[in-house]
């Protein structure tokens, strides 16, 4: 395994006290999710070693380990993107390190616009596939076979056991859970009108600036991927109004309970065995 994943992870061992079951990586205005953890235990990424730190305004750039509903978890308040000028294998590093101290089951997370108009702001959507529309893959290079096959299976990155999970959650409290495909731009713009209707066309149901490079890195080890967005605002040319990113926080942060409540419920049934 490469040297640097090992000396992340004997880092952070040192700094945390349990053996991580599952990571959880919180984005765009669902960092504060982490603040529910218990006994937490912080490593603020600039203090471990190789790693990356986030420049994305409203991520705090830290990992926070404990335990969430009957879980030890370590949760990322904040990634790594592609359009910050990273390269892919930075990106998906801190997937790297989570399963390098133990996690074997993987929550993304993530602010998207809505591509399919049956969306609203504030709905939350099961990620049930995803589309790479960032020209380039984590796994492009040498293959590590510590790592994981050189060609896994993508035919179902997002666990089925867990996308049932999450249906049986939403039913029991009641959520109108959304379901769909994640696609992934590069960013750090917001897609063109023209873009969305490409992407619709391509059968996309949201679009953000993450998420699939980390999907496709946890694959790659065998990891179990759940995957949920908040569709924050809707994608360039459904509605006739500028998109920002200050209403992706404060869509997100509108969301925050029903998001909180979901995810507990998902948590607390997951086998992350």
């Amino acid at each position: 395994m490469d040297q640097k994943i090992l000396e992340a992870a004997e880092f952070i061992r040192t700094r945390i006290t349990d053996k991580p079951e599952m990571g959880l990586v919180l984005g765009s205005g669902l960092g504060r999710y982490a603040e529910k953890i218990k006994n937490p235990q912080i490593v603020r990424y600039e203090e471990i070693p190789h790693f990356p730190v986030s420049t994305v305004e409203g991520h705090a750039g830290q990992f926070v380990s404990g335990e969430l509903n009957g879980k030890r978890v370590l949760a990322m308040q904040g990634r790594f993107h592609f359009y910050e000028g990273y390269e892919m294998e930075q990106v998906v590093f801190p997937i790297r390190v989570m399963k390098a101290l133990g996690a074997t089951s993987l929550l993304l997370t993530n602010a998207a616009g809505g591509i399919n108009e049956s969306l609203k702001p504030g709905d939350l959507m099961l990620i049930t596939d995803h589309y790479n529309n960032l020209g380039t893959n984590p796994l492009v290079g040498p293959n590590d076979p510590e790592l994981g096959e050189r060609f896994p299976d993508m035919s179902a990155v997002y666990d089925r056991d867990y996308i049932q999970c999450a249906r049986n959650a939403s039913q029991e409290l009641g959520i109108d859970l959304k379901e769909g495909v994640y696609a992934s731009n590069i960013g750090p713009v917001y897609e063109t009108p023209a873009e969305v209707r490409a992407l619709r066309v391509l059968g996309a149901d949201a679009v953000g600036m993450s998420t699939v490079p980390e999907a496709i890195a946890a694959r790659h080890m065998s990891m179990r991927i759940i995957g949920l967005s908040c569709i924050t605002n809707m994608a360039a040319g459904i509605l006739d109004e500028p998109l920002s990113h200050e209403e992706v926080i404060v869509t997100a942060a509108a969301a925050e309970q029903r998001f909180t409540s979901l995810v507990d419920k998902i948590i607390a049934t997951m086998d992350v065995n």
